[in-house]
């Protein structure tokens, strides 16, 4: 036998179907930031201020080594760099630009997330008082370490 459904009962259900759909993974992009990186990384801190300018909320983490980190995220050796941030389940390697990020979460590839090796000058968090820019890319981190380009800069 059904049930009439009250206007009260209908308006309930609804909320708690919003609540399992906001609660399902990749529903919303999070904007809470782990970072992790060692205690004598200035640039790491310049980083995480350019994340939380673009609205980021960052969890400083210090580590000595941040290798194992890198290692259960699926980050190759090869695009290791300075600090490593977690992020909506995906990893960001190096000064990864926060629209890269944002672009990240709104399309939920399937990734183990972004990397930008080797520190280049501009970079966020790698700016130089005269300006000086490098060209970079942000690479996209494929499952079992290969990688893509996601965007270009400079």
């Amino acid at each position: 036998m059904l049930l009439p459904l009250s206007r009260r009962r209908f308006l309930a259900s609804g909320t708690v179907a919003l609540a399992v759909a906001a609660c399902a993974p990749g529903a919303r992009a999070s904007n809470e930031l782990a970072v992790y990186k060692t205690p004598t990384c200035a640039c790491c801190t310049a980083w995480v201020d350019h994340m939380r300018a673009a609205g980021f909320e960052a969890r400083i983490n210090e580590l000595p080594s941040l290798r194992s980190i890198r290692s259960t995220q699926g980050v190759p050796e090869a695009l290791a760099s300075c600090h490593t941030a977690l992020i909506g389940g995906y990893v960001l390697e190096g000064h990864v630009p926060a629209e890269d990020v944002r672009r990240l979460l709104a399309e939920r590839p399937q990734a183990a997330g972004l990397a930008v090796p080797a520190m280049p000058l501009g970079s966020p968090g790698m700016e130089t008082p005269d300006g000086q820019r490098e060209p970079y890319e942000t690479l996209l981190i494929l499952e079992g370490g290969g990688t893509r380009v996601f965007a270009r800069h400079g």
